[in-house]
C-alpha cells in the first residue's frame, strides 16, 4: 500500500509519521507526477486558502479531482476537509470536490479559540476520540449520499464520509490515537480489492 500525502503546507509530516507507525509507505505529493502509483491521498490540515492556491499553482486541482471521480480514497483533515468540500461559507468552491457538503470555516473562532474535546465516533468503537480543533470548520449541511461519522454534543457535524472520501474537522495526526488512520486504510483496501491481498 502506498499513500500519498499532499506536502504543500500544513501538518503533512505528522500524517506521514502516523502512517509510518502503521508500517505504511507514505510519499510526499507536490506535483501531478507524484500521484502516479499512489493508492490513496491524505490532504492535511493547515491554511486552506494557501493549500488551494498552491494546488492551483502546481496544477494539482484537475488531476486530484479526476482521481477522486475515479475512486481514489482521500482523507482530508481540517483544511483538507475544506479543500474537499463543494460549498464553503455559502459559496460554491471550484476544485477537487469529493464531499457534497457545506462547510463553515473557522466555525469555533480564531487561533486563540482552538480547543480539545472528546468526540464520540461510533465507527471507531465506544471509546471517544480526543479531537484537537485548531481554527476548525464544521459541516453545516450534507447531501443524502454523505454519511455523518461524528458530531459534537451540541450536534455540530465534525466528521463525514462520501464513498471513499473522509473529511474530519479536527487533527487525528496530532494524537497518538491511530484509529482514524486505521479506518481510512481499511477503506483503501476496500477500494482496491484486487491488489489489497498483497498488502
Amino acid at each position: 500500500m502506498r499513500i500519498g500525502v499532499l506536502a504543500l503546507q500544513g501538518a503533512f509530516r505528522e500524517h506521514i509519521d502516523q502512517l509510518a507507525r502503521l508500517s505504511v509507505d507514505a510519499v510526499e505529493v507536490r506535483l501531478p507526477k507524484h500521484l502516479a502509483g499512489v493508492d490513496a491521498l491524505v490532504i492535511p490540515g493547515g491554511e486552506s486558502t494557501t493549500i488551494r492556491k498552491l494546488m492551483t499553482d502546481y496544477k494539482l486541482i484537475g488531476p486530484i479531482g479526476s482521481a477522486i471521480k475515479g475512486g481514489l480514497p482521500v482523507l482530508g483533515t481540517c483544511a483538507g476537509m475544506i479543500v474537499c468540500a463543494k460549498r464553503v461559507d455559502g459559496e460554491e468552491v471550484p476544485g477537487i470536490g469529493g464531499l457534497d457538503v457545506e462547510l463553515r470555516r473557522n466555525a469555533f473562532g480564531r487561533q486563540v479559540d482552538s480547543f480539545e474535546a472528546d468526540v464520540d465516533v461510533p465507527i471507531l468503537g465506544t471509546q471517544p476520540f480526543h479531537g484537537v480543533f485548531i481554527r476548525a470548520p464544521v459541516v453545516e449541511s450534507v447531501q443524502p449520499e454523505v454519511k455523518i461519522l461524528a458530531q459534537l454534543k451540541d450536534g455540530r457535524i465534525v466528521a463525514v464520509r462520501q464513498g471513499a472520501v473522509v473529511g474530519i474537522a479536527f487533527h487525528p495526526e496530532l494524537t497518538d490515537d491511530d484509529r482514524f488512520h486505521r479506518y481510512f486504510l481499511k477503506l483503501v483496501k476496500e477500494a482496491h480489492p484486487v491488489t489489497s491481498a498483497a498488502w
